[in-house]
């Protein structure tokens, strides 16, 4: 009866590590769903891979239909000019030379463009010259991205004088009032601007003022 009871223990014994073993097989031949290269982390990876993509893509667009930097050169000289209480006397024609930098700060979208421009000018009094550098906001519009011609503008800033006449005030509130043209990609990324308009110098800390119109020539940089 021992011998008996000790073989049916072996055959049991040997009937579960049979089934554990294949238990195992089946386990290698089916991984479980999160190992599946259509599901968990692998799917996950595809996906977010994928949608980086689109991004590049959609990013490459709107950079070839916007440009975030634009710059221009000008320089030029005003056609019509007074001078009041400045200098020995009032003088006609005495602003002589005109050069600035405007640099695009940002933008109302399809709007408008706010831009920091700095500017030199000469004025000759006849018995003295006086020499300006002029940092003024100035506001145009439509905005440069929508790549239309022709563009108007206002601005208003402070001058400083870094040569000036006797007893005149080395501080100046400037304001502008312009109408332009602009042509981008003439040649690559450099265009052509042409900006005529009124400028007007009123001295802070004296008597003088100045009162213009000017027009400038340059170039233009969208990059």
């Amino acid at each position: 009866m021992k011998v008996i009871i000790a073989c049916l223990l072996v055959v049991f014994s040997i009937q579960a590590g049979a089934q554990s073993v294949e238990v195992n097989d089946s386990d290698d031949a089916n991984p479980p769903m999160q190992n599946s290269p259509e599901t968990g982390k692998a799917k996950a990876k595809q996906y977010f891979q994928s949608r980086k993509g689109e991004k590049a893509a959609g990013a490459t667009v709107v950079e070839g239909g916007a440009a975030p930097h634009i710059l221009a050169l000008q320089i030029g000289t005003f056609f019509s000019d007074n001078s009041y209480k400045w200098g020995d006397s009032d003088h006609p024609s005495t602003g002589k030379l005109n050069a600035g930098v405007t640099y695009r700060m940002g933008e109302w979208v399809n709007s408008m463009d706010f831009s920091i421009r700095i500017e030199y000018t000469d004025f000759d009094f006849g018995n003295g010259v006086a020499k300006a550098i002029s940092f003024s906001p100035i506001i145009t519009f439509p905005d440069a991205n929508s790549r239309f011609p022709l563009y108007f503008g206002a601005g208003v800033g402070a001058g400083l004088f870094v040569q000036q006449v006797h007893d005149r005030s080395p501080i100046s509130l400037d304001w502008q009032v312009v109408v332009g043209a602009r042509f981008f990609d003439v040649f690559e990324k450099i265009g052509f601007v042409v900006e005529t308009g009124m400028k007007n110098h009123v001295l802070l800390f004296s008597e003088g003022q100045d009162n213009a119109v000017f027009v400038n020539v340059g170039t233009i940089f969208a990059f």
